[in-house]
């Protein structure tokens, strides 16, 4: 009795291991859920649709979107760190991932609490005003603060948020002390920005290109080290205020001890994805270069914002829900 026993247990653990094995080989053998930590309709969400696209054709399984909103992304963000690392729960965040790391005491560490997967593409953000306003360089938005201190209003996406903190780094560098507002949101911002009831926008490109060249706000400097290809004609603002620079990434991970298998056969995919003639030209549209590194890549781009932040944060004593 014993023997049939101890080999029908022996049989089990094989049958379990085989089918985990032809499992993983097999992956993906089930729709994926591709988080998405803010709501429909942002620079992170429309990024995240356009992978899933192709995501999906490649994969021969549904790629999902999923918006999970709340938190300034972190709600989103728990949900995937706590997930089974098996490849069917995966996360695509923007640089204000590193950002919300630097301000607020988090239940997860950015670092070390996620599998890195691919950086999918850097972009920034540009300075933009309302067209009333009488500011039409760098040197002259730094010269009129300063001459009329708390007269200029910035707004943000949100206290913590990466537009916030990259407005705040021109504050440190360029010795202005234009006034914080916050808002919920890339979209209220931009409205009040046109309506003129704030006077400063660290407007991301994707969303604020179309606004310059519809000749609705004026845009004056770009966060980038380089100029944009997309608006060439506006500087880099580390041409005016040295040191200056501010990047703006998307990029995609999976939860902590995600099969290194898993994590290859998605980054290989992902730069497929982004070097077909469809996918470049839409990227650059919105001012992305579109990435075509290897996983630790992106890992060490998030090291080096966390720490870039956590300076500017200790060094402009912000606090959250400042």
């Amino acid at each position: 009795m014993r023997k049939h026993t101890f080999l029908a247990g022996v049989g089990l653990a094989l049958l379990v291991a085989a089918g985990a094995i032809e499992a993983q080989q097999k992956y993906p053998a089930r729709p994926i859920r591709l988080v998405v930590p803010f709501a429909p309709g942002g620079g992170t969400d429309i990024m995240a649709r356009s992978l899933a696209q192709k995501l999906s054709e490649t994969f021969g399984q549904t790629v999902v979107v999923d918006n999970r909103a709340g938190g300034g992304g972190t709600i989103g963000t728990e949900t995937v760190v706590r997930a089974n690392p098996d490849g069917y729960t995966m996360i695509i965040v923007s640089g204000s991932f590193a950002a919300n790391a630097a301000v607020y005491k988090l239940p997860y560490d950015s670092v070390n609490d996620i599998a890195a997967v691919a950086l999918v593409g850097e972009t920034g953000n540009v300075i933009a005003l309302p067209l009333a306003v009488p500011i039409k360089s760098i040197q002259d938005l730094i010269a009129y603060d300063k001459a009329n201190p708390g007269k200029l209003n910035y707004g943000s996406t949100g206290t913590g948020g990466f537009t916030h903190l990259i407005t705040e780094l021109f504050n440190q560098l360029a010795g202005t002390k234009l006034t914080h507002i916050p808002y919920k949101g890339t979209g209220p911002a931009l409205n009040d920005l046109l309506g003129g009831q704030i006077q400063v926008l660290f407007g991301s490109l994707p969303s604020t290109i179309p606004l310059i060249k519809q000749n609705r706000v004026r845009g004056i400097g770009v966060t980038t080290p380089k100029r944009s290809n997309a608006i060439p004609d506006i500087p880099a603002i580390g041409e005016v205020v040295p040191g200056y620079e501010a990047v703006l990434w998307y990029g995609v991970w999976g939860p902590k001890g995600l099969p290194k298998n898993i994590v290859t056969l998605w980054n290989t995919e992902i730069r497929k994805a982004l070097k077909l003639p469809d996918m470049r030209e839409r990227l650059a549209n919105e001012g992305l270069d579109p990435s075509d590194s290897p996983p630790e890549r992106f890992s060490e781009v998030v090291q080096r914002d966390v720490a870039k932040w956590q300076k500017v944060v200790k060094t402009g004593n912000i606090k959250a829900g400042s």
